[in-house]
């Protein structure tokens, strides 16, 4: 066991992991970013051995994981939980923690606090904040103290009741300008990356041409430098609502529900669980016992 665990651990040291400076070399030699959600051990301890490249632990924990109607009832003490949790899983992506509604938009001192905490307490290599010249100032602060932020433009879920839902977002021209404007500020303030999400993918095209740090998009079309999706859209479990630019490449619900209702299937009829399925103490033993205990 000890030879076990020494070698896993060396194992775990050869891996080597993905860092800013690694999706700034991704982004000049064209090859794409991949980033998925993840909110627990078991998933990002698939998805980080499957080579995904970022692991977020997002704000849309609210919605897959905790029930919530959209993503603003969740605190930072829930980010803190799960993010603890997805790092670790995850020996080779670096792993991205949301900061969730009010945790950045009080005051920048109470911004660094919670920034500070979440990568204190979980192992999250960076986190991401929404807005673009609003924020620009935080950002600058936040990467100057050694805080790794990912921006976000675009459709932001954090001010939906703003925007007015989760429609196309940046689709004139007055707003597309100020889009480039935010992404630019934001790369200027230390941001290593940036979110593009539900932009025309011309746009998106023309962002990713602009900066030198990589575009990650999500409903921004092709020419992004890489691409996120919510595990759980991509792998058919989540279907309150499944957004035109989700692909799902499984249908993981219903073999799910299929294999739980094959659970209850096999206990109701008694064929689980089987003798496979248990354990005996041996004959000899079990004739003591119904022997002491006549």
């Amino acid at each position: 066991m000890a030879e076990s665990t020494c070698c896993d651990r060396h194992r775990d040291q050869n891996v080597k992991k993905i860092t800013g400076q690694t999706l700034k070399e991704m982004k000049s030699s064209g090859q794409k970013i991949t980033m998925l959600t993840a909110y627990d051990y078991t998933f990002a301890k698939i998805l980080d051995e499957a080579g995904v490249d970022i692991l977020l632990v997002g704000d849309s924990l609210g919605m897959v994981a905790l029930g919530h109607e959209d993503t603003l009832p969740v605190t930072v003490e829930d980010i803190i939980h799960h993010t603890r949790a997805v790092a670790r899983g995850a020996k080779r992506a670096m792993v991205i923690a949301d900061m969730p509604f009010m945790s950045y938009q009080i005051s920048d001192e109470k911004a660094m606090e919670n920034a500070g905490n979440i990568m204190k307490l979980t192992g999250a290599h960076g986190v991401k904040l929404e807005g673009g010249e609003r924020i620009a100032g935080l950002v600058k602060k936040m990467t100057d103290a050694g805080i790794p932020v990912m921006g976000h433009l675009g459709l932001t879920p954090q001010s939906v009741h703003q925007l007015g839902g989760y429609g196309l977002q940046a689709s004139s021209v007055k707003d597309a300008k100020t889009l480039i404007d935010d992404a630019l500020l934001l790369e200027k303030a230390g941001a290593f990356s940036i979110v593009l999400e539900k932009v025309p993918s011309e746009l998106a095209e023309i962002v990713s041409a602009r900066l030198s740090i990589p575009t990650i998009g999500i409903g921004a079309g092709a020419r992004c430098d890489g691409q996120v999706l919510v595990a759980q859209d991509l792998l058919g479990m989540f279907d309150r609502f499944v957004p035109k630019f989700v692909k799902q490449y499984a249908n993981l619900k219903n073999t799910i529900e299929q294999a739980v209702k094959s659970f209850i299937n096999d206990v109701q009829s008694g064929e689980f669980p089987a003798d496979d399925h248990s354990y005996s103490m041996g004959p000899k033993a079990l004739e003591d016992l119904k022997k002491l205990i006549k």
